[in-house]
């Protein structure tokens, strides 16, 4: 089958433009998720989305060569941050997964909560992206 050589000028800039929007709404269920609907989970899966967009748009050799991410150290990272989260408690005698917060005073910022939950959400959004991309790469390269 001949390949047709097009030109996707239109496609490409709004398909930047959506990635950025989308990318963006993921880091903000990521941080809103440990007090509102979102968190690691759909965070990760928005994120997923985004790459997923980019390599729908643009040709697979040369963003594999743009973002040369390797999604299996990403997913066994996440697995890491995520277990460890869960351990650290265990380390200072609560159970595991017990979740500590502290409101810290930041110039310019105000009071902002930090919590342990935000490091374990870290780390199901690693596992999530790390996993949804790796099956999606692995079936698209299939497909060649």
């Amino acid at each position: 089958m001949k390949q047709m050589n097009t030109n996707n000028v239109m496609l490409h800039t709004l398909v930047r433009i959506v990635t950025f929007v989308v990318f963006a709404f993921s880091i903000y269920l990521f941080f809103a998720g440990h007090n509102d609907p979102g968190g690691g989970f759909i965070g990760g899966l928005m994120t997923a989305a985004a790459f997923v967009l980019l390599y729908l748009a643009f040709d697979m050799k040369s963003l594999k060569k743009a973002l040369s991410f390797n999604f299996d150290l990403l997913l066994g990272g996440g697995l890491l941050v995520a277990g460890l989260t869960g351990v650290a408690s265990m380390l200072f005698g609560f159970p595991f997964l017990t979740q500590f917060f502290e409101y810290v005073q930041i110039p310019f910022v105000g009071e902002v909560e930090l919590t342990t939950a935000l490091a374990f959400d870290l780390g199901v959004y690693l596992v999530v992206v790390g996993a949804a991309l790796t099956i999606i790469l692995t079936i698209a390269e299939d497909d060649n």
